[in-house]
């Protein structure tokens, strides 16, 4: 098969509602997580920068409320990774499977 052939079904997939489907879910998904960790981070940076007496501030021995914090930005990578996990198996990998079952059904 020609290049063009593969361009013309690729487009074609592209412009498929199933397909705009699965990117819709995807950006459900990503663009409100990505707003609510990077506004997380900011908060982070900013009381780092701004707060030094709260961040400085001793919780049990030498642990502060900085590095707390510090802490909670990897537990939150990781939740928000599980989160995408659950969340692609339930909602985005049925579709993904459906379309590429499809496209290779196609090309048989």
């Amino acid at each position: 098969m020609t290049t063009e052939h593969h361009a013309g079904e690729w487009a074609q997939v592209y412009d498929s509602p199933e397909f705009q489907r699965l990117r819709r879910r995807f950006r459900i998904f990503v663009f409100p997580m990505t707003v609510l960790f990077l506004a997380w981070y900011a908060l982070y940076v900013l009381l780092a920068d701004y707060a030094h007496e709260f961040m400085s501030a001793k919780v049990a021995g030498n642990i502060t409320v900085g590095l707390i914090f510090g802490l909670l930005q990897f537990v939150s990578t990781f939740a928000i990774t599980a989160l995408y996990v659950r969340y692609a198996d339930r909602k985005l990998d049925p579709l993904a499977d459906a379309l590429r079952e499809r496209m290779e059904g196609a090309d048989r």
